[in-house]
């Protein structure tokens, strides 16, 4: 009977970089490090923005958002990354892998979301006598909600698909649950899985991604206007750094979810060690880059941090 064929899964191991213990090491020290730095700029940023009240404006909350968020993306896996990458039996059940790849897509949705509707305080900023209209507190506090909900939802439908997928092996390829090392590991046919993550792909990347280039293409052409030249060099130097950031990060993910998905190219190892130093890319490197330039360059932030200092230095 097929029923009887089957193999009830209850645990996975993660392969990752097991044959390569040198590079294992390596990479163990590398997201040690860039973890330790996104804690520490991501936690001081939200630190402040909570203690100064000069940085209680929407700008800032949204980018309090995106912190606590690179925060909680970040810890979903990162821990039990290192974890593995330092023990023999690279194990997780099948449970702690259905949870670590719904929190995991969740914070990356939501981390394609947030920055898209940041681009609404952006680009309101040029229009000084609307900005307290348009970026009210009843306009903000939506904006992040709808944000975490987006993610929420996302990843509960595309996790819901994969965990009642069939499983012919239990060896993930993979430094964690990361949703398509799941889905390659699947017998049964995936063609809805596939479907689903390319119009989500679609709708939270390339849409997104398209708003924001959009969006400061406008803000450029306002940069333009500024009379004074030492004003637009602050103002690009901001800007492209900013873009920078979001480029690299909707980039990455581009490629790893849009790109074409033949049976060959699932079931092959080639490409493998390609897409986990992507997937290590866009979940490590660029949480560490979001407060190191988008908020830690921003004067009022390095003058909150600077007057926090020296409170903390005149209270000893």
């Amino acid at each position: 009977m097929e029923w009887e064929n089957q193999t009830i899964l209850l645990e996975f191991f993660l392969k990752g970089l097991s044959g390569y213990p040198r590079l294992e090491l390596l990479i163990f020290v590398l997201i040690l490090i860039m973890y330790v730095v996104i804690l520490l700029s991501s936690g001081t940023l939200i630190l402040i923005s909570i203690l100064d009240a000069h940085l209680h404006t929407p700008m800032h909350f949204l980018l309090g958002n995106l912190s606590f968020l690179d925060i909680c993306f970040t810890t979903t896996t990162i821990p039990y990354v290192l974890e593995s990458l330092l023990s023999e039996g690279k194990t997780i059940s099948f449970s702690g892998c259905a949870v670590q790849m719904f929190l995991g897509l969740a914070m990356r949705t939501t981390e394609c979301v947030l920055p898209g509707m940041m681009t609404f305080d952006w680009y309101s900023i040029c229009n000084p006598l609307r900005y307290p209209v348009v970026m009210s507190k009843n306009s903000f506090v939506p904006m992040a909600a709808v944000s975490w909900f987006a993610g929420v939802i996302n990843s509960a439908v595309q996790t819901t698909f994969v965990v009642q997928l069939t499983f012919c092996q239990n060896v993930i390829n993979h430094f964690s649950c990361e949703i398509l090392a799941v889905m390659k590991m699947a017998c049964a046919d995936i063609s809805d899985n596939e479907f689903i993550m390319l119009v989500t792909t679609t709708l939270f990347a390339l849409m997104l991604l398209l708003l924001i280039v959009i969006s400061y293409s406008l803000i450029i052409s306002s940069i333009l206007k500024i009379h004074t030249s030492e004003g637009r060099h602050e103002a690009f130097s901001t800007c492209s750094a900013h873009l920078t950031v979001v480029i690299i990060f909707y980039g990455t993910i581009l490629v790893m979810y849009m790109k074409p998905k033949s049976k060959q190219t699932l079931n092959s190892d080639d490409l493998d060690a390609t897409d986990q130093f992507i997937s290590m890319f866009y979940g490590v490197v660029t949480p560490m880059m979001n407060p190191l330039i988008c908020s830690l360059r921003n004067k009022d932030v390095k003058e909150a941090v600077k007057h926090l200092l020296r409170r903390k230095v005149f209270n000893k």
